[in-house]
């Protein structure tokens, strides 16, 4: 099935943008052999703000490749979790009870408690391929998107802990799935080798947390210096577009 809270389509990553649908839920015939993608939009701004410089710059990347999907004809299936609008609740002591009893042990409080997560992983599982959208807020990710990593990282739903294994004791459980991470920034010098690169924490700590929900493949695209708004901004959008663009073959 296909669930999308909001969905839009855009003339480009920063042009005009029609809103299409509302909580739309389209039924896939059973037997379709089509890619399952989850989207994840984790900025506290909206898409299409009147001021086009308060506006979410990722947000509108993920608009943009699932507008190209569709201008292409490409069919999938979508959930569409929106944790910047709808955060998922922070860890409690009780919920770390209620994890780590056994499911044959935990009563109904306990499993009240775990059935956010439960949904939340379903989502994940249930994709072959994750789009992440999110901005780097104080260097690293914004607190919605971590608590959706602490909500769908789970001992024995998404990873396994052997002590056998020594110093690695965790294994994932779930494996074959892509990643686009489409990022923005207020700043230069993130990349790899820049001289901000030891101040993203953001991209970094995606990668590490992914591999414990079956992630194998990442692609990652950004664009920079949303706060400076000059020439090297607007290079690093049309820069964006192109790559968005370009993986759409490498997927489908």
């Amino acid at each position: 099935m296909i669930f999308s809270h909001l969905e839009f389509q855009d003339s480009g990553l920063f042009g005009a943008r029609k809103r299409l649908d509302n909580k739309k839920e389209i039924k896939a015939t059973p037997g379709d052999d089509l890619m399952n993608i989850l989207r994840i939009d984790a900025s506290a701004r909206a898409a299409d703000q009147a001021n086009e410089s308060y506006r979410s710059i990722s947000r509108l990347m993920a608009d943009h490749f699932f507008g190209k999907l569709d201008a292409k004809g490409i069919e999938y299936t979508l959930i569409h979790r929106d944790v910047g609008k709808h955060p998922p609740s922070m860890l409690s002591e009780f919920w770390i009870e209620s994890c780590f009893t056994k499911e044959d042990k935990r009563g109904y409080s306990h499993k009240q408690a775990l059935l956010e997560s439960d949904l939340l992983i379903d989502e994940v599982d249930k994709a072959n391929l994750i789009v992440l959208s999110t901005p780097m807020y104080n260097y690293g990710m914004p607190a919605t998107l971590k608590a959706w990593f602490d909500q769908v990282i789970r001992v024995n739903k998404t990873f396994d802990f052997d002590p056998a294994r020594g110093e690695s004791p965790l294994s994932p459980l779930l494996g074959g799935k892509s990643l686009i991470i489409l990022w923005s920034c207020g700043e230069y010098g993130f990349r790899e080798g820049e001289n901000k690169a030891h101040m993203n924490h953001l991209t970094p700590h995606i990668r590490t947390a992914s591999k414990y929900l079956g992630v194998e493949e990442i692609f990652e695209i950004q664009v920079e210096g949303q706060e400076f708004g000059d020439e090297r901004h607007r290079q690093s959008r049309s820069e964006a577009i192109e790559k968005i663009e370009s993986l759409i073959p490498l997927l489908f």
